[in-house]
C-alpha cells in the first residue's frame, strides 16, 4: 500500500556495484549510506569479497538509481516496501523529466495476453491484470491512497545493477496515469515495489532480507540489501510477519504485516481491549511497516485515545494550537505552538511505546513532534503530533511510518518471515561501516 507523495520516505539512491561476481538470485549484500541532501557525488567504499558499500543521497522520495535496457538506459526509481509492482514511465509528456524508451531496446519483450504469467505472476496485485484489446498485451494497473494511478503494459527486461545484468525482470511500462503531486513525480522515471509480492523487486532478484537505519540527528543512515552481521549491533527483537493466504476485501496479503498489541504513554498503558488492534472479518484492521509512509496512522478508536493521553500528560508543558479547522496532512489534528526555548523540551515528553507481539518500538522527542513547514504563529512555529487518524484518511490499516523508525535499526527477514529491530544511533553505525560525513 503507498500513501500520498508527501508521506514517502526521504531517499535517494546513486547504485554503484564494485563486485565483479554479482548472481541471481542474489547471495551479495548491497549497503548504501544515505544522506539528505541534492546534488551530491556518490561515494562507494569496498568492505570485503561478500558486502559491498554504495553510496545514495536523500530527498524528498527514496529512489534508486540504475541502469534498464539494450543498451542500457539510466532510470530512477521510487524504492516503496507497500507496493509489489515495479514500473517506468514509458510515454514522455511536458511534466516527465526522465522516461524509459523501449523502443530503444533490444531486450524489451511485453508479455501478450495469452502468456500463463499474465495470470500468475499478477495474482497479488490489487488491480487484476486484463488484456489490452489493442494490441492484445498484459495490462495492468495500479493506484494509490492520493487517488494516484498510473496503468500500461506487464513487459520483461534487462535490470542492470553495476556490472552484472538481471535478464527477464518483469516490470510495468507504463503510458497513462494521473499523478496528485506531479512536480515530485517528475523527478523520477518510475517506482520499484519491495513488499513480499513475487513481483516486487527483492523477491525477483532473490535477496533474502534487507534493512535500513534511519538517523535522527544528522539525516544520514544506512539501507542494506542481502543478510549481513555486525558485532556492534545489539541483538534485534523480533516479532513475527502474519500470513494469512485467505483473499480479504481490506487485507494486504503481501504488506509486511506485524500484530500490533497495545500502547504505552510514558508508563502508562492506554486503556484498550487487545481486540481492538486486530483484522475484522473483512480484513480492516492489519498493521503494516511501511518505509513508504511518512508517519504513523492508527485507527479511529486507538487513535483518539493516543491522542487523549498525550494530551493530559504534556498539559502545562506543550501550548495546545486552538484551530479546530485546522489538520495537518488531512489526518493529524494535534498541534502545538512551540516557541525556540520550549522546544529543548522535546527530550522530557512521554515516550510512545508501540507494542507488538515480542517486540517494541519506543518513540520519544523529536520524533514525537513535527514541524509544520512555512507555518508560524507570531514567533510561534506550529508542530503536530506524528501519530494521525487512519479514519480521516480513508485508510482500513494501522500503518508504522518510517519517522518512527529513525535511530532504529530495522530488518526484513524474507527468508523467517520476521521483522527485527533495535534501537542505535544509526548516524554512528554509518561510520562504523565507513560512511560517515
Amino acid at each position: 500500500m503507498s500513501f500520498p507523495s508527501h508521506f514517502l520516505l526521504p531517499f535517494t539512491i546513486f547504485l554503484l556495484l564494485f563486485h565483479q561476481n554479482f548472481s541471481f538470485p542474489s547471495k551479495q549484500t548491497l549497503l548504501l549510506p544515505l544522506r539528505k541532501s541534492i546534488g551530491a557525488s556518490a561515494v562507494a567504499v569496498s568492505a570485503n569479497a561478500a558486502t559491498d558499500k554504495l553510496a545514495f543521497h536523500h530527498n524528498v522520495t527514496l529512489t534508486v538509481s540504475l541502469s534498464v535496457g539494450s543498451p542500457p538506459q539510466v532510470v530512477t526509481m521510487v524504492l516503496d516496501t507497500g507496493s509489489e509492482l515495479s514500473w517506468l514511465h514509458c510515454k514522455k509528456t511536458p511534466n516527465l523529466n526522465s522516461v524509459f524508451a523501449p523502443q530503444l531496446s533490444k531486450s524489451y519483450k511485453p508479455v501478450p495476453c495469452v502468456s500463463p504469467v499474465c495470470r500468475t505472476r499478477t495474482r497479488d496485485l490489487p488491480i487484476p491484470a486484463s488484456c489490452d484489446p489493442n494490441d492484445k498485451l498484459c495490462h495492468v494497473a495500479v493506484s494509490y491512497a492520493d487517488a494516484s494511478s498510473i496503468e500500461g503494459n506487464l513487459a520483461y527486461e534487462n535490470f542492470v545493477i553495476g556490472s552484472a545484468t538481471r535478464p527477464g525482470f518483469l516490470f510495468g511500462c507504463m503510458d497513462s496515469g494521473y499523478s496528485s503531486n506531479s512536480e515530485e513525480d517528475s523527478k523520477t522515471t518510475g517506482l520499484m515495489g519491495m513488499n513480499r509480492g513475487s513481483l516486487s523487486f527483492v523477491s525477483q532478484m532473490g535477496f533474502p532480507k534487507f534493512s535500513y537505519c534511519i538517523s535522527g540527528s544528522d539525516s544520514s543512515g544506512v539501507l542494506l540489501l542481502g543478510d549481513a552481521r555486525f558485532s556492534w549491533l545489539r541483538e534485534l527483537n523480533y516479532t513475527p510477519l502474519i500470513q494469512r493466504s485467505d483473499p480479504l476485501p481490506y487485507y494486504d496479503r503481501v504488506a509486511y504485516t506485524v500484530q500490533l498489541e497495545g500502547i504505552k504513554v510514558g508508563n502508562r498503558l492506554l486503556d484498550l481491549p487487545k481486540s481492538v488492534f486486530l483484522p475484522d472479518h473483512t480484513g480492516a484492521g492489519q498493521t503494516m511497516v511501511d518505509s513508504g509512509t511518512q508517519f504513523t496512522f492508527l485507527l479511529g478508536p486507538v487513535y483518539t485515545a493516543l491522542r487523549n493521553e498525550f494530551l493530559q500528560q504534556t498539559r502545562g508543558v506543550l501550548r495546545v494550537y486552538e484551530d479546530p479547522n485546522f489538520v495537518f496532512q488531512g489526518a493529524m489534528d494535534l498541534c502545538y505552538r512551540v516557541t525556540g526555548s520550549s522546544r529543548q523540551s522535546f527530550s522530557n515528553l512521554p515516550r510512545v511505546s508501540l507494542m507488538f507481539r515480542g517486540a517494541e518500538m519506543s518513540v520519544s522527542g523529536e520524533r514525537l513532534l513535527y514541524r509544520v513547514p512555512e507555518m508560524s504563529k507570531g514567533s510561534d512555529s506550529v508542530y503536530c503530533f506524528t501519530f494521525g487518524n487512519s479514519d480521516l484518511l480513508g485508510i482500513e490499516a494501522f500503518v508504522i511510518g518510517h519517522h518512527h523508525q529513525q535511530n532504529v535499526w530495522m530488518e526484513f527477514d524474507l527468508v523467517k518471515s520476521r521483522v527485527g529491530f533495535a534501537e542505535i544511533r544509526c548516524d554512528l553505525a554509518g561510520q562504523k561501516l565507513g560512511m560517515g560525513p
